[in-house]
């Protein structure tokens, strides 16, 4: 029986916790810090603030999410105050590199969510779903959670309705989280409200871990396919998920994926002078 908390660091791992527990560094693009990190520097990090009982909170972020931070000085603060902004979409890798640096694949939501399930299934991470399209969706996803991971410790959910929630109901919430116990909230109410969610109520949730992970809910209930394995390396999720949804998602794409390649070209375009500045044979 995994135990209710994760397991202790054992004394080789115990000297690196502090480190890890210090967010990885970031690189700019448009404005945003995203994280120099993988799946597994990510879960140390989740790992080590559990262990050490700390408070901070993941945004897993697209093109979309970067660019509208330009239009949402909320949503923008809620960003800038995470512990990390992870690159959840590949073309955020490509310009991450594109910059000077050298990663491998994205952090992509879904997947984090579900390496992480898997991890916590062996160390007893405890689990709350916070999202979900309703309550029978949340309690579908909790379902195939348990039957994919064994011995994975769901400890409650809540699926909130689409208007915006009373303070009465903010507090009942916040109590239920609480109540519970998790070590980690999953977040899956869709950007910019996860976001914004997470900042503002992280003072008052106990659980040290808090990740927004946009449509993993979705996708691992079982009720939105996820893109082909060689669409997502191509960078083409976009429009898979456009051609399943697209009265909700066209305008998400066919606004913001143009201004994130305008922008981020005009962001190169200064890198490459900055280079040639310090290097003229660059």
């Amino acid at each position: 029986m995994p135990s209710s908390t994760p397991a202790p660091l054992d004394d080789a791992r115990t000297a690196a916790a502090a480190d890890l527990s210090v967010p990885p560094p970031a690189t700019n693009v448009l404005g945003v810090p995203l994280a120099l990190t993988d799946y597994e520097r990510t879960m140390d990090w989740m790992d080590a603030t559990v262990q050490a009982q700390g408070k901070g909170y993941i945004c897993v972020a697209a093109t979309h999410t970067v660019v509208a931070c330009q239009d949402d000085p909320e949503l923008r603060a809620a960003v800038l105050g995470a512990s990390l902004v992870v690159p959840d979409g590949q073309p955020l890798v490509w310009a991450m590199n594109a910059l000077g640096h050298d990663l491998s694949h994205r952090v992509y939501g879904p997947d984090l969510m579900a390496h992480y399930c898997e991890r916590s299934a062996l160390t007893g991470a405890r689990m709350f779903l916070y999202g979900g399209r309703n309550q029978g969706a949340l309690v579908q996803l909790a379902l195939n959670l348990r039957r994919r991971f064994a011995g994975l410790q769901i400890v409650g959910g809540y699926s909130p309705p689409f208007r915006a929630l009373s303070s009465e109901e903010i507090d009942a919430v916040v109590a239920e989280i609480n109540h519970a116990k998790p070590d980690v909230v999953w977040v899956g109410i869709g950007v910019p409200k996860q976001e914004k969610w997470m900042a503002t109520l992280r003072d008052r949730i106990d659980a040290p871990v808090l990740v927004g992970v946009g449509a993993a809910f979705d996708f691992h209930a079982g009720l939105v396919p996820q893109a082909p394995s060689w669409m997502q390396a191509a960078g083409l999720e976009w429009l898979f998920r456009l051609s399943k949804e697209p009265r909700r998602l066209w305008k998400r794409y066919l606004t913001y994926n143009p201004r994130f390649v305008f922008g981020f070209a005009r962001q190169y375009a200064r890198h490459r002078r900055l280079l040639a500045r310090r290097d003229p044979r660059s």
